[in-house]
């Protein structure tokens, strides 16, 4: 099962989801998504990691902090990332994202996302063993 990320309609707003073979690997894939609302991820180099952190007692709220922290992280540092490498483990979530500072001109940024919504907000097994972690970002 090849990990793969999609964008899919909700109002005004766009939601994102991560479809992976590990719950990490669709919190990963969901960060894609996140970044390819604002750009293309193929268009982002790798050149520096941030560290990420968060804890939440269920998984749909630590999806929505992990999407909400990188939200912050690409405001603050005015980066976009292009790779995640997640581990979760107890309702703690250690992350690396990797990306670069943003470029105008490269990356021709489309919109700003103002964070991650708690509209359509899920984390599941199928019975195919693929994990689904998506949710609305409100842009």
């Amino acid at each position: 099962m090849q990990p793969h990320w999609e964008h899919y309609e909700h109002g005004a707003d766009i939601g994102v989801r991560g479809v992976g073979p590990t719950k990490a690997a669709a919190f990963e894939q969901a960060a894609l998504a996140l970044t390819a609302v604002v750009a293309d991820p193929a268009e982002v180099a790798a050149l520096e990691s941030v560290e990420i952190r968060c804890e939440a007692p269920d998984d749909e709220l630590l999806l929505a902090d992990w999407l909400n922290a990188l939200v912050f992280e690409m405001a603050v540092r005015r980066m976009l990332f292009s790779r995640f490498s997640v581990r979760i483990e107890d309702g703690r979530l250690t992350a690396l994202a990797t990306g670069e500072p943003t470029s105008p001109e490269r990356h021709r940024p489309a919109v700003e996302v103002k964070g991650a919504t708690l509209t359509t907000l899920r984390v599941a097994r199928a019975d195919d063993g693929r994990w689904t972690a998506q949710t609305v970002v409100d842009v």
